[in-house]
């Protein structure tokens, strides 16, 4: 199929639909940019509640920086499996950017609807959803995960092997925020097969447990699980040995204090009507979407030359994004509701 640029198709869908007798590298390549999409539109939500919360370093708070941290290198990875074989990774366009309030890129959990928003329980178990896993320990219906589109993307490399070439890929470490958070090249079959296990297990578990395989620190829990035991309130904790029985019987996991950031309207603030900013408040908006625009600009650059220095340009503007963010989730809307201001993840061109 023709490569499919558009964050509001149905392409992983379509792709989904193809019989693994036909997917081919074209197949593979548009897989890959598809997935580069959703690891980038996980990071909107969870880093808006986490700069919500007003002590930083509260263990949730904690939780939620080690996850985006793990979303990122998922990300890495996924731009490393797509140039070692022949692709060029699209981040910094208007077309495959997130749209919030709106489903996952790709047609990929369509009855999800992802927004931005302080931390609360709603986001939490918007959060959960996202990471879903095909069979979850503790007693979920199960749909159609983003795991199944890494199963199959995997299965595809198994045929296609031919094509891993090592050509501009990026090492960078963060291994401090946790075992698998290294991105590295992706010259053979094993270490492709390496990095899936990594982004499917480090979000859902395995078939197994819940716990994340590849922790910053020991017993850590898989993404689905985490943010499960945020929505519950309760640690989850394995509750019988024979037969393996896991629940939500731990200790209290209460939600901090949080700035009430207000769901962001669909395309930003400009659309809330009484809410629409002031140009004091626009300032701000706009200081904070030039930032996120220039980091996707930066680690596109970084996977278009493989050079890794551009990695430090991008978390440049990740800190800026961060100082803006705070300052807006401390802004009050006007309408009365008592809610706050907060980042709108909108793209603006150079």
């Amino acid at each position: 199929m023709t490569q499919v640029l558009d964050y509001q198709s149905k392409a992983i869908v379509e792709l989904m639909g193809v019989l693994p007798a036909d997917r081919d590298a074209e197949w593979l390549k548009n897989s890959l940019q598809q997935a580069i999409m959703v690891e980038i539109a996980t990071i909107g939500p969870y880093a808006s509640a986490l700069w919500s919360i007003k002590e930083p370093g509260e263990a949730v708070a904690r939780d939620i920086r080690e996850i985006i941290f793990d979303e990122m290198t998922h990300m890495g990875l996924v731009c490393n499996m797509l140039t070692t074989i022949g692709g060029t990774p699209v981040l910094a366009d208007p077309k495959v950017v997130p749209k919030y309030e709106h489903a996952l890129p790709g047609g990929v959990r369509p009855d999800l609807i992802v927004f931005l928003e302080g931390l609360s329980k709603d986001s939490v178990e918007m959060f959960s959803e996202i990471e879903r896993p095909e069979h979850p320990i503790a007693r979920f219906d199960t749909t159609a995960t983003i795991g199944a589109f890494y199963t199959a993307i995997e299965e595809a490399f198994e045929t296609q092997q031919h094509l891993i070439s090592g050509d501009r890929q990026i090492e960078f470490s963060l291994v401090g925020h946790g075992q698998g958070n290294e991105i590295v090249p992706l010259d053979t079959i094993e270490r492709v097969r390496a990095a899936i296990e990594i982004i499917k297990e480090q979000g859902e578990g395995t078939s197994a447990s819940p716990e994340n395989p590849f922790p910053g620190k020991p017993g850590e829990l898989a993404h689905f699980y985490v943010f499960r035991e945020m929505f519950r309130g309760k640690k989850l904790i394995k509750v019988s040995e024979n037969p393996v029985v896991w629940d939500f019987k731990g200790d209290d996991v209460p939600l901090p204090p949080a700035f009430p950031m207000g769901r962001v309207p669909e395309g930003g603030w400009a659309n809330g009507g009484a809410n629409a900013p002031t140009p004091e408040v626009q300032r701000v908006l706009d200081a904070f979407n030039l930032h996120f625009s220039d980091m996707l600009r930066a680690l596109q650059a970084a996977w278009r030359t493989g050079d890794p220095d551009s990695l430090f340009t991008a978390i440049g503007h990740m800190r800026g994004m961060r100082t803006e963010a705070r300052k807006l989730v401390q802004l009050e809307l006007p309408d009365g509701s008592g809610r706050t201001y907060g980042p709108e993840f909108l793209y603006v061109g150079e």
